[in-house]
Parts: structure tokens; C-alpha cells; sequence
């Protein structure tokens, strides 16, 4: 069994075309030496923008449960993700509810999850994920989860 990281990086992002519109998401999960280790893309059919960002987090955190690290930094370009997570801001979307809970049952679950925000630039690499998975409309089944709005 591989050893288990000290920091797992993960960059997360969502798009809508249109918002709503044809949506997706992208994972970016990379290793302590800035490797990556895995790339998780899904299409979520017509959604918001905001539903994408959310299905790219509970996507990630449930692809980190395996990798067993000390500490999880995220990295998301939504600042409204970011900040509802970090208690900044309520959530008033009854359609990102159920989104927002189980991210945080999975961040109380995993433990020693941070999460901040970046610039859209500094996230070149989870949205060009994400617009492929729109681009070929690939189904996310990875880690044994399939996102559907």
C-alpha cells in the first residue's frame, strides 16, 4: 500500500454555458511533489453554475476519502462556494442544500480539510477538465459516485 500523504492538493471548478446551461465539473487532486494523481471530469446536463462548483467539491472530497492524507487544501475560483463553506455566508439555494451538506459531512468526515479561494487564472487546469467533460459529455462514475443535478 502507498504511503499516505502529508498534503493532498486538490483545485476544483464548475462550469455552466449559459448559467443556467449545459454544465460540468473538474478535479484536479495532485500529491505533496505537486504530481497529479488523478483528474476527475463530469457533465452535469443543464445546470447553474453554482450546482457545477458544488458538484466539483463533494466530487473531490469523496475522490480524497482513499488517499487517507494529513491535511486536504482545496482550491476553488467560486468565492460563494468558498465562503458558505468557510462560514462566512448562508446558503439560501434549496438547490445547493443538499450539496453544501454533504460537503461538509465529508470535510467533518475527512478532517484537516482547508478551503480557499483563488483567481479563475490560477485554475487553468480544473476548468480545462471541466469544459471537456461538457465538450464529450462524460458521466462522472469515479470513486464509485455518479453527480446528477
Amino acid at each position: 500500500m502507498a504511503s499516505r500523504p502529508a498534503v493532498l492538493t486538490i483545485y476544483t471548478d464548475g462550469v455552466a454555458r449559459g448559467n443556467p446551461g449545459e454544465g460540468g465539473f473538474g478535479v484536479i487532486i495532485k500529491g505533496p511533489d505537486g504530481g497529479i494523481l488523478e483528474e476527475i471530469g463530469g457533465y452535469l446536463g443543464v445546470s447553474t453554475n453554482n450546482f457545477a462548483e458544488y458538484s466539483a467539491i463533494v466530487a473531490a472530497l469523496k475522490a480524497s476519502i482513499k488517499y487517507h492524507a494529513d491535511k486536504t487544501e482545496v482550491y476553488s475560483d467560486s468565492q460563494l462556494l468558498v465562503r458558505q463553506l468557510n462560514g462566512l455566508y448562508r446558503v439560501k439555494s434549496s438547490s445547493l442544500l443538499p450539496l453544501y451538506n454533504e460537503a461538509k459531512n465529508l470535510i467533518s468526515l475527512i478532517g484537516n480539510v482547508i478551503i480557499f479561494y483563488i483567481p479563475r487564472e490560477k485554475n487553468r487546469e480544473a476548468d480545462a477538465v471541466a469544459n471537456k467533460a461538457v465538450d464529450q459529455k462524460i458521466v462522472c462514475v469515479a470513486a464509485g459516485f455518479s453527480l446528477r443535478p
